[in-house]
């Protein structure tokens, strides 16, 4: 148990690094009006990465319980920011950006989803 809480912390610290320069590099060379871009890209590419890990453990069994730990609680775990998705989505209903929090959420949800099933797919 303790080893699986090391690797858990241990990935999410990469993934909440790797996260963090995501989100500097897209907010300081791309704007799209108030679109969350990097949040949004991050939470997409965490799905496709979650579907293709999942895929591999099942055609491969290739992830034991530790890579688990490490690869889809830990890294995915700190990569994704769903968090950060809800806050956003309330910022945007404070201020009335009414569509661009209806285009996010619908964007996020429909293209998540797209994103685990690609993610699986690739892996048959």
């Amino acid at each position: 148990m303790i080893k699986q809480i090391v690797l858990v912390g241990l990935g999410g610290g990469i993934g909440s690094i790797l996260r963090f320069l995501i989100s500097k590099l897209t907010n300081n060379y791309i704007k799209v009006g108030t679109f969350p871009l990097a949040t949004f890209t991050i939470n997409i590419l965490g799905c496709l990465l979650i579907g293709i890990l999942i895929g591999l453990s099942l055609k491969y069994n290739w992830l034991e319980v530790n890579m688990r730990a490490l690869l889809i609680a830990g890294f995915c775990g700190g990569f994704t920011t769903f968090s950060t998705f809800s806050l956003e989505n309330f910022e945007l209903y404070q201020s009335g950006n009414y569509f661009t929090l209806a285009l996010y959420i619908s964007l996020s949800i429909i293209l998540g989803f797209a994103a685990v099933w690609a993610g699986l797919l690739l892996m048959k």
